[in-house]
């Protein structure tokens, strides 16, 4: 009774293994495009996130550890 929800399960994750990809390595190049980044202003953020580390007397003051007078 207990063997045949794991055989169903097995089945069901060995069929992502069948799949192809989608896109061929000739296509990727276009996908890799700066236009598709979550970010669309890297530098902009760059400088607001610098600004923001200043701000708050420390390198790294939203994700890492360490302080300092903030200044370069």
């Amino acid at each position: 009774m207990r063997l045949i929800p794991f055989i169903f399960v097995t089945i069901l994750l060995l069929q992502g293994c069948s799949i192809e990809p989608w896109v061929m390595p000739y296509e990727r190049a276009r996908l890799a495009d700066p236009i598709m980044l979550m970010d669309p202003n890297p530098v902009s953020s760059s400088y607001l996130n610098h600004v923001y580390q200043a701000r708050e007397s420390a390198r790294g003051a939203e994700s890492g550890q360490g302080g300092g007078c903030g200044c370069n």
